[in-house]
């Protein structure tokens, strides 16, 4: 795995110099991003059961029904809460603002505290190992690096196989994210940041195969949450005809 990341981290460079987000930019249209978006959601509520189902296998019932009270209330607070904006007169214009964009990370908070207060605490959890000392958690390493260099020369050179199938998951991936963050509504512009941003991913590509660990990639759904929490609202001149006498008339319009 080492080889075929760090082939994908110069590859993703390559890219980057030449920048290839241009050309890819007049082909891949709002469609592929909504079609993208529409199978990573239904990635995550596929697991969402899969984890109820496990949670049913290995809790407590009482657990268990607190684990369907927990997906479900996570989701219905972190939707209440992303529309605090319109929550006019109730609360300073800041508050409200920092409800709609941290929505969803209180919404897990809160919901993640619950099962710590009252009688809630003495249900049974899944929790997740933590090891205690700082050392790579495969007991065959000795060190957090791997030892990529003793590879045969001939897999070397097999590994650029894969590592073009991860530049182009990897690549295509960020061109969808990239696009769902600057579309036409929030009035945005190409900057050469897009470049940036794809040398920052083949590096830590690179990074996690030398390190042995899996690649992280940027997640679709919380993309366009950066330019949400960027938007502001501005006056907007208008003309229009009543009576076959043009007026000008100012309208609210959120831009980035």
């Amino acid at each position: 795995m080492a080889w075929s990341l760090i082939h994908a981290g110069w590859m993703h460079v390559i890219l980057a110099i030449i920048n290839a987000h241009d050309w890819t930019m007049r082909y891949v249209t709002t469609f592929s991003t909504e079609v993208f978006s529409l199978l990573n959601s239904i990635i995550y509520f596929h697991k969402a059961v899969q984890e109820l189902q496990r949670a049913h296998d290995d809790l407590s019932f009482a657990a268990f029904l607190y684990a369907v009270i927990g997906a479900i209330g996570t989701m219905l607070v972190a939707i209440f809460l992303s529309t605090a904006e319109k929550w006019q007169p109730l609360f300073h214009r800041y508050i409200r603002m920092g409800l709609a964009e941290y929505a969803a990370a209180i919404s897990i908070i809160i919901f993640i505290g619950m099962p710590h207060v009252g009688e809630l605490a003495s249900l049974d959890r899944s929790t997740l190992h933590v090891s205690t000392s700082f050392k790579p958690s495969d007991p065959d390493r000795s060190v957090f690096f791997v030892q990529f260099w003793h590879l045969p020369v001939a897999w070397i050179f097999a590994a650029v196989v894969p590592g073009f199938v991860i530049t182009v998951l990897f690549f295509f991936d960020h061109e969808v994210s990239s696009i769902i963050c600057t579309i036409d509504r929030y009035g945005t512009k190409k900057p050469g940041g897009f470049a940036w941003d794809i040398i920052l991913l083949g590096t830590t590509t690179a990074l996690c195969g030398i390190l042995g660990i899996p690649p992280a990639n940027g997640l679709l759904p919380q993309a366009p949450l950066h330019s949400e929490s960027l938007m502001h609202t501005e006056k907007e001149e208008i003309l229009i005809s009543v009576d076959g006498e043009e007026k000008v008339e100012y309208r609210d319009i959120k831009r980035v």
